[in-house]
């Protein structure tokens, strides 16, 4: 069990919107957001950006709609997809957050979780197939940003804020509701991950739409004062070095697999870059250990979920070595449970579970008050991801819980295979899971990307680095790994791949 000293909490009267542009004083005129390419770029001042925000309160409000409605946002990659957050939330409303990606039967179905009263609705982006809210079309938010603005909806701390979608264990999509206290437990990262300041210009290579760059890409720095970046919704990952030196980037995030391509590519982010940040899925040792070699910077990673963002990470005052993650934030209380619910001793694997008081932490799913239950034990709030902490109180992740592999008897982490087989440089990406080859019997599989490799070799290299019965049996070579909307490994769509094609894509087993 962890615990770090917990700062005050928000005042009594809170608004999210109000917090990310009033905890911290800055110049009206000082640049908020660039939106680049590698040779131009549209700037966006803070005073702009709150007068936009007000806007779009005072539209909704304007249409009747009443605080506390919910507003699907079914917007892309463009500034109208903050502004219409933030709007929303200015103004009493509770946007739902969803990915432009998705399909008509995807967004249905959200629809059918959130019952919104007003969609807003970006142009060639699917919407529910049947629906009865009032459709706003980005045009229509436009002309908002000129009204004008509304007042802050001021109120408990505790009260719903927004929604993000997460899948379920069975891969049906969560609701997942927040508070507006939300924004408050992220000047956590502040020190503990980001090492962000109001002098920073941080570039992250994710979408708007995506609860990664949601917050740290763009509300922790507008909420510090500092100044965010991000491409293009037409730039490709190998733009990304050039964009980040036009602009002067002093910190760049991403998740793994951006990391990955990039150092594939030789990228040169100049000598402006202090350091990055990672999260999204776990991040290969050796690709923190070939990004510091190549741009003399460090890699700082963060564990999170989108029910309670990221409070275990390491820093630039702090950085994480070896395997380790990082270690609980300023302000969290965590805990490693066995499954009985009890804290595991030191060094044994346990469930990661966070402090039911966390500010962070959810509110709830929606529609799904079983599911909530469930997730709560004894006063924690249980992750599904399991970790081990080290004697100096480092947090060592070793993956989800129902992805953990038996091999002869013995509980194997997949992360901890793949950590191995990652260090061998002929090998980008990899994804250990667990196959059936007989009846009661199953293999440790390993899916890799990058050269193929002679059996011999990844054999060896197994046998130097994993004890026996955590080696591989099988090598599958893939030119991508499968991956979700969210860009993490897609181990189900593995395991149903490995159960219908036991001797596809150039299988080998040993």
């Amino acid at each position: 069990m962890a615990e770090n000293a917990r700062p005050p909490g928000p005042p009594a009267a809170f608004n999210l919107a109000h917090h990310v542009f009033h905890f911290r004083a800055r110049p009206p005129d000082k640049i908020a957001l660039n939106i680049a390419t590698s040779n131009r770029c549209i700037q966006t001042r803070y005073d702009d950006l709150e007068r936009m925000v007000l806007g779009v309160a005072a539209g909704l409000k304007s249409h009747g709609l009443r605080p506390g409605a919910y507003v699907l946002l079914r917007l892309g990659n463009t500034i109208h997809f903050p502004i219409a957050y933030l709007g929303a939330i200015a103004g009493g409303f509770i946007p739902v957050v969803t990915s432009s990606a998705l399909t008509q039967g995807e967004c249905t179905s959200v629809a059918k979780l959130t019952s919104p009263v007003a969609i807003v609705a970006g142009p060639g982006i699917a919407l529910p197939e049947t629906q009865d809210a009032l459709l706003i079309r980005q045009g229509d938010l436009e002309n908002w940003f000129e009204m004008p603005g509304a007042d802050y909806v001021m109120g408990a701390p505790d009260r719903p804020a927004y929604v993000v979608m997460t899948s379920g264990t069975q891969g049906a999509p969560r609701a997942v509701l927040h508070a507006h206290r939300a924004i408050w437990a992220r000047q956590m990262m502040w020190d503990d991950w980001e090492g962000l300041t109001s002098e920073d210009r941080l570039m992250h290579a994710g979408a708007f739409n995506w609860t990664y760059t949601l917050g740290t890409g763009l509300l922790d720095p507008w909420t510090i004062g500092a100044t965010a970046i991000v491409p293009d919704a037409q730039a490709r990952p190998l733009d990304l070095p050039d964009i980040a030196r036009a602009q002067g980037a002093t910190i760049f995030a991403a998740a793994p697999g951006i990391f990955r391509k990039l150092l594939r590519a030789d990228a040169d982010f100049g000598p402006g870059l202090r350091h990055a940040l990672s999260a999204g899925e776990k991040l290969p040792e050796g690709t923190r250990a070939l990004w510091r070699k190549k741009t003399g910077t460090d890699i700082h990673e963060a564990f999170g979920m989108s029910e309670c963002s990221t409070f275990i990470s390491g820093a630039p005052r702090r950085p994480a070595t070896g395997t380790a993650l990082g270690w609980p934030q300023s302000g969290r209380k965590i805990a490693l449970l066995s499954d009985g619910g009890k804290p595991v001793a030191e060094g044994d694997v346990g469930q990661i579970a966070i402090h039911a008081g966390d500010p962070g932490l959810m509110l709830e799913y929606l529609g799904a008050a079983r599911a909530t239950r469930d997730r709560f034990t004894t006063g924690y709030f249980l992750t599904g991801d399991l970790a081990r902490m080290d004697d100096a109180g480092a947090i060592h992740y070793m993956g989800r819980a129902d992805d953990m592999l038996n091999a002869g008897g013995f509980r194997v982490s997949p992360v901890e295979v793949e950590q191995a087989m990652g260090l061998l440089g002929t090998i980008v990406d990899c994804a250990a899971i667990e196959v059936p080859v007989a009846v009661d019997t199953t293999i440790i599989a390993l899916y890799y990307t990058g050269e193929k490799a002679d059996e011999a070799v990844l054999q060896a290299h197994a046998e130097r680095h994993l004890a026996r019965y955590k080696q591989p049996r099988r090598y599958v070579h893939m030119p991508d790994l499968p991956r979700g909307p969210n860009n993490k490994v897609s181990r189900r769509r593995l395991r149903a791949e490995a159960a219908h094609d036991e001797v596809g894509h150039g299988q080998s087993e040993t």
